[in-house]
């Protein structure tokens, strides 16, 4: 199986162009990722042919489970597409789980720089993140972990964000909270968790634990669902630079058509065999 390895800010992917998913992908995926026993990645993403779009995207966690969103993925697979499938148009479309994204590239000799991605509008009904809540929309509220509480602001970018304020992520313990946080059963389908802070208006920085991978780099989704999170808190306004432990994205929540829009770089780092 020939693959290509490439990041979004620092959260890795194991690329492969195929005509279909293999049946053993779950697998598959827990022994590609594997960052000693095997390429190592945050994930296994496939480039499908789509009748809907440019192509179909398709992408499973390291733990082999199977999520429906991946901004920085939507970023590599656009960058791939461009420079080694078809590069007639800097605009493409991309076939996901949760619908068809529009994306957008700057590209200079052929060489796709930044990407910018239709996220698509944020989902806030708590049942629909989804998410067991008092409120109808998960706003600031409190939830109980080992006896630790937490507020936190829950929303749906095609896949689950809690989004919780602390005074600084970089001294933050995220690998203790973070998975309690993911499992926690208020979160029937599991949960990425964002820790932030809104350093200003403009600024926001954030650490991400994310279900079925970890602490990663950066997740462009989670990047999104912190924006839709400190607009609704009235911290930040609706166009800021999120800081991530593996670089910046720009995000954007659209008020006329309710749309966020993801801006960032995507980079490749080698091909592959896969012998096994």
């Amino acid at each position: 199986m020939q693959f290509t390895k490439m990041h979004g800010l620092g959260n890795d992917f194991v690329i492969v162009q195929s005509r279909q998913v293999p049946e053993h992908v779950a697998d598959l995926a827990k022994k590609i990722c594997h960052r000693r026993t095997g390429v190592g990645a945050d994930g296994l993403v496939y480039i499908l042919p789509s009748s809907k779009a440019c192509f179909q995207m398709r992408i499973f966690n390291s733990d082999g489970t199977e999520s429906q969103q991946c901004g920085n993925a939507l970023r590599c697979v656009a960058k791939y597409y461009y420079e080694r499938m078809d590069s007639s148009s800097s605009e493409i479309t991309v076939e996901t789980q949760i619908g068809v994204q529009s994306v957008w590239l700057e590209v200079m000799d052929r060489v796709v720089n930044s990407i910018k991605v239709d996220m698509g509008a944020p989902i806030l009904v708590a049942e629909q993140v989804p998410m067991i809540a008092k409120q109808e929309k998960a706003i600031e509220e409190e939830i109980e972990v080992e006896g630790q509480s937490f507020s936190l602001t829950a929303v749906s970018m095609g896949n689950p964000h809690a989004v919780i304020e602390v005074p600084d992520p970089g001294e933050f313990d995220v690998t203790r909270w973070g998975p309690k946080l993911e499992t926690h059963p208020a979160f029937p389908e599991k949960v990425n968790v964002e820790f932030v802070t809104f350093s200003s208006s403009s600024e926001i920085q954030m650490r991400v634990w994310e279900r079925g991978a970890g602490e990663t780099q950066a997740c462009g989704s989670g990047a999104c669902a912190v924006l839709v999170a400190g607009v609704l808190q009235n911290k930040v306004a609706r166009k800021a630079t999120v800081h991530l432990l593996g670089g910046d994205l720009l995000i954007e929540w659209d008020e006329q058509n309710n749309h966020v829009y993801m801006t960032g770089p995507a980079a490749n780092v080698y091909k592959g065999q896969w012998l096994e």
